[in-house]
C-alpha cells in the first residue's frame, strides 16, 4: 500500500464516482443493505436511486457506474439523466458493464441473483439493451468481472466487437474480481486486435483489506489506462458496521476516523484516493447520508501505510466475500 510521493493525488470530488450496484436491485451483498432499503417496491427503489443521484450531482460527482446485472440501475440512471436534463456537455461520464444477466426477479431471497456469460452472444444482446436504457452510448463499457478462467481475453469474437466499439469512440475495458485480479489485468494489458489493444479501462476491487492488485493497477495507469476503484469500503466491512456487521471497526481505521472527525468509510476511501494511479474511486452509497459520509474522504489526510496491517491474504478475503449474504 505504498504511495509514490513524487506524484501527489489531492482529494478532488471529480475523482469520486457513484456506483449503482446497491441501488438498482432490492438484493445486494453489502452489510446492512436490507436496513437501507425498507421499501423495495420498484417505485420506491427508483425514488431512492434518484435521491442519491441528486445528492451526488449537488456535491459535484459526475461519474456514474452501472451494469446490466444491477437490476434496473441503467434504467434508473438513464431516466434520471433525462428528467434532470444532464448531458455529456455537463462533464458527465457514464460507465456500464456487460456479461452478467440479472435473474432474481426483484426478490431478495432468490436462489440466484445473476448469471455470468462472457461470450459474444451476450455482448451482442446486452449492448443494445444498454443503449436503450441509457438513451445513448456509455462513455466506458466493461467486461464484467473478467477472469483468466472465463477465457474472455482470448475470445477473438468478443475482442473484435469491443475493438469496433472502441473505434466508434466508446472506451472499453474490464472489471476484475477474485484473488487473481492482477494476473487478469496483466493479461488484458497484452491483448491485441490487429496489433492494437482496444482495452483502456480497468475497474478493480482495491481496499485496505485487499490491496494486492495495486502494482498491476499502477502498470495500467502508466500504460495510459483509466483506473477505477470499486468496493473501497469492502461491501460495508470498512464502515461503522464493522468487519462482521457488529460494529467491529478495525482499530487503526477507527483511530484515524476519530482524529479527523469522519466516519471509517471516509478514511477507507481516502486511502484509495491517495493512490497515484487511481483516476476514479467509486462510492457505493445506498442512501444520501452514506454518500455524505463517503464524501468526507475529501477532507481526510491519510497515509495508506497506516492501514497496511489490515491487509488480508487475497484468497482469504475473496472466500469471505463470497460468503456474504444477499439482503
Amino acid at each position: 500500500m505504498t504511495v509514490d510521493s513524487s506524484v501527489p493525488r489531492l482529494p478532488d470530488v471529480a475523482r469520486v464516482g457513484l456506483g449503482l450496484a446497491a441501488l438498482g436491485r432490492p438484493g445486494y451483498l453489502n452489510l446492512g443493505h436490507a436496513a437501507d432499503l425498507p421499501d423495495t417496491s420498484l417505485d420506491a427503489m427508483r425514488e431512492q436511486a434518484w435521491a442519491v443521484l441528486d445528492a451526488a450531482w449537488d456535491a459535484g460527482v459526475r461519474t456514474y457506474d452501472a451494469a446490466r446485472s444491477y437490476g434496473l440501475a441503467e434504467e434508473f440512471l438513464g431516466s434520471w439523466l433525462r428528467a434532470r436534463g444532464h448531458r455529456a456537455g455537463d462533464g458527465v461520464r457514464i460507465g456500464s458493464k456487460w456479461g452478467y444477466t440479472y435473474v432474481a426477479g426483484w426478490r431478495t431471497d432468490a436462489a440466484t441473483h445473476e448469471v455470468k456469460s462472457l461470450d459474444a452472444a451476450t455482448l451482442e444482446r446486452q449492448w443494445p439493451e444498454t443503449l436503450a436504457a441509457l438513451d445513448g452510448s456509455p462513455d466506458f463499457y466493461l467486461i464484467h468481472s473478467a477472469t483468466l478462467e472465463t477465457g474472455v481475453l482470448e475470445d477473438m469474437a468478443v475482442l473484435e466487437r469491443l475493438a469496433a466499439l472502441a473505434h466508434s469512440g466508446v472506451r472499453v475495458g474490464l472489471s476484475t474480481s477474485g484473488p487473481r485480479q492482477a494476473d487478469t489485468l496483466r493479461r488484458a494489458l497484452e491483448v491485441r486486435v490487429d496489433g492494437v489493444n482496444p482495452l483502456s479501462v480497468v475497474q478493480a476491487t482495491w481496499n485496505a483489506l485487499e490491496p494486492s492488485v495495486g502494482p498491476a493497477l499502477a502498470e495500467a495507469h502508466a500504460a495510459g489506462w483509466m483506473v477505477v476503484i470499486k468496493e473501497g469500503v469492502a461491501n460495508g466491512r470498512l464502515t461503522t458496521r464493522g468487519l462482521t456487521g457488529q460494529g467491529d471497526v478495525p482499530p487503526a481505521l477507527a483511530a484515524i476516523a476519530r482524529e479527523q472527525d469522519v466516519t471509517p468509510d471516509a478514511v477507507a476511501l481516502a486511502a484509495a484516493l491517495a493512490q497515484p494511479w487511481a483516476d476514479v474511486v467509486l462510492s457505493g452509497a445506498t442512501t444520501p447520508g452514506q454518500l455524505a459520509d463517503n464524501l468526507g474522504a475529501l477532507r481526510v489526510t491519510v497515509d495508506p501505510a497506516e492501514l497496511t496491517a489490515l491487509a488480508q491474504l487475497p484468497d482469504a478475503y475473496w472466500t469471505h466475500r463470497s460468503g456474504l449474504v444477499w439482503t
